[in-house]
């Protein structure tokens, strides 16, 4: 079945008691459950769903999408754990089994993963598949330094969060040049910093050069729009203007010279003030 793990627009074919018939590409129906059913729909209406597999392994269509689809990755939450493998949260009815096997390491419920969906071809089921160093590429040939990225942070590491880029590659963002909070499965806004030669990216939170502290410049002046004052000068600490405004105290003092050479903020010796 080519729609399996992929959204679908199919065509209403008959309603029954427990919802309505789709057609699929090759003649053969799927059910969309009543309580997915859209009001004010007919015979021949064409709707969008996701199918995947039942409790009882039976194709069923939904009109709400999980997390990932199929041949994507997404970050996912143990639920259960068993001796044959752990039941993900991928936001159906229907928990993502990870197989035992595909487990990269013994999970643990409560925790975060990295998951990508696949297709189990001796059973025709959707299952969940953590070693994921298998489906990354290392080519990163199509990268340049300072380029801006989509990173999906899903790894802690000891020298910072791992994150994956455009759903192929393995980049790092080293953990003393973070300055905000960061959260499992968020996605978040990097820039190349370095590429390795293990294939592997070195990300940065933060443009370089001008263009970084321009941006630290516009977030200090959206913030006293709002404050008119904020309590930071340059003896305050690493650890106040992190709190505060989530980037070093370099990029601090870098930032405040910006705003205070095009006139904009008065310096003053317990902090800056909007002009």
């Amino acid at each position: 079945m080519k729609e399996l793990g992929r959204i679908n627009s199919l065509l209403i074919n008959r309603f029954t008691a427990h919802g309505a018939y789709l057609a699929l590409h090759d003649g053969g129906e799927v059910l969309l459950p009543k309580s997915y059913l859209p009001e004010d729909v007919e015979t021949g209406t064409e709707i969008e769903v996701f199918v995947y597999t039942d409790s009882e392994d039976r194709p069923v269509a939904v009109t709400t999408p999980p997390v990932a689809l199929l041949d994507e990755f997404a970050v996912m939450e143990a639920k259960e754990i068993t001796k044959f493998g752990a039941f993900m949260d991928w936001g159906l009815m229907k928990d993502l089994f990870v197989p035992k096997s595909e487990m990269r390491e013994d999970m643990v419920v409560g925790e975060k993963y990295l998951i990508r969906v696949c297709i189990d071809f001796k059973t025709n089921r959707l299952i969940g598949v953590n070693k994921y160093d298998d489906f990354l590429e290392e080519d990163t040939r199509g990268f340049e330094e300072g380029q801006e990225v989509e990173a999906l942070v899903f790894a802690q590491s000891d020298l910072g969060y791992k994150a994956l880029i455009e759903q192929a590659f393995e980049g790092l963002i080293y953990r003393n040049e973070v300055f905000e909070s960061i959260e499992l499965g968020q996605k978040v806004r990097a820039f190349v910093k370095k590429k390795r030669e293990d294939g592997k990216i070195d990300l940065s939170l933060t443009p370089s050069g001008r263009e970084k502290y321009e941006e630290g410049a516009e977030k200090i002046l959206a913030l006293l729009k709002v404050k008119k004052f904020l309590p930071l000068h340059d003896k305050s600490s690493p650890e106040s203007i992190k709190e505060l405004l989530g980037m070093s105290k370099k990029h601090f003092k870098q930032s405040i010279g910006q705003l205070y050479s095009a006139k904009l903020i008065n310096i003053r010796q317990d902090g800056i003030e909007l002009l």
